[in-house]
């Protein structure tokens, strides 16, 4: 079983390779590989150290499995070719709703992965993947039929450029300067954004239309969801306030067993002074943890959460790993 992480110098290719090692994914050789302007540089892994290969002549028939983890530009160009001799599981946004490449959450929908067709695998947006998992054993139970979700999400969201803006913003502020805005539509330090992608005819964002569909294709074409997505100050971590409304009654005391014996995800409720999960706190975590659970009194069957997780691992790293692990362990690709 041989591995390649294409943009394994970014944030999510690097992301990758800690999660690779902290899960024990077994292999035989790793090829990092990224554009020619990162081509040549090392970077060290259990120890050893690992050439950074060039994209534009890598030979993708030297490995099983090639996670790519450098935005929808490059999978558009490298994706399929690479597809043609090993399987691709893609952090990108361009195939997740092509109908015969399957969009997974482990833990949600493994059972689309019996059926591969184009030998690529696609991982849902980070915002996605955190709320479907939290979703999944409630809609088991409860069965969901709306949903309205707010997210708050980390500037890591959008890559290190907009990392890197947003400390040197906060810098210029504190020292009473100006600011100039490249990676976000205003300045990002102390604000909020509610626009995160481009805008569609209908005044809703990409983003908000991502974790519309995707949520559909991974849990239930069903379901009703309404999304607004809001860009904050902070390095990593993704939050929502999601209100749901279930065809059935349900108790609170059955949601959070429910949630909390689901595997990825954690309640932490507490009813006290900061008896909930904040960024900070799920950062380098695992898990999506679930705090503020309370009914929602004005419509039938109506509950509100505060979903916290971390979206560099559980919406992008952690979540291709483990669609990796899944595929050895079930037999569905062999080593």
């Amino acid at each position: 079983m041989n591995i390649a992480i294409v943009g394994a110098t970014g944030n999510v290719g690097r992301k990758t390779l800690e999660v690779i090692q902290k899960k024990k994914l077994s292999f035989n050789e790793l090829y990092l590989v990224a554009s020619s302007k990162s081509a040549g540089a090392r970077i060290n892994f259990n120890g050893k150290d690992y050439e950074v290969l060039n994209l534009e002549n890598f030979d993708f028939s030297k490995v099983k499995i090639a996670f790519f983890a450098a935005g929808g530009k490059v999978s558009e160009k490298f994706a399929e070719k690479a597809a043609k001799s090993c399987l691709v599981i893609d952090n990108s946004s361009y195939f997740r709703m092509d109908p015969d490449v399957p969009l997974i959450v482990p833990q949600v929908n493994s059972n689309h992965l019996k059926n591969i067709k184009k030998n690529i695998i696609s991982n849902p947006n980070c915002s996605t993947a955190q709320l479907v998992i939290a979703l999944k054993p409630l809609h088991d139970l409860f069965v969901i039929k709306r949903v309205v979700v707010s997210t708050y999400q980390s500037v890591s969201g959008g890559g290190k450029a907009p990392m890197d803006e947003m400390i040197e913003q906060t810098k210029l502020v504190l020292e009473g300067k100006n600011v100039k805005s490249k990676n976000f539509t205003k300045q990002i330090a102390f604000n909020a954004i509610p626009h995160i992608d481009i805008f569609s005819e209908n005044g809703y964002t990409k983003e908000e239309l991502k974790i519309t569909y995707e949520t559909k294709k991974i849990l239930d074409e069903k379901i009703e969801l309404t999304a607004t997505c809001v860009r904050l100050p902070i390095s990593v971590s993704h939050c929502e306030s999601v209100n749901l409304q279930f065809e059935k009654p349900f108790t609170l005391e059955k949601v959070r067993e429910a949630l909390n014996s689901f595997d990825g995800c954690k309640v932490f409720d507490e009813r006290v002074d900061g008896g909930y999960f904040t960024p900070i706190e799920a950062e380098g975590k695992n898990e999506t943890f679930i705090s503020r659970i309370r009914e929602d009194k004005t419509i039938k069957n109506g509950l509100n959460l505060w979903i916290v997780s971390d979206n560099l691992l559980r919406g992008a790293a952690l979540n291709a790993v483990e669609i990796a692990d899944t595929l050895i362990k079930n037999n569905y690709y062999g080593k």
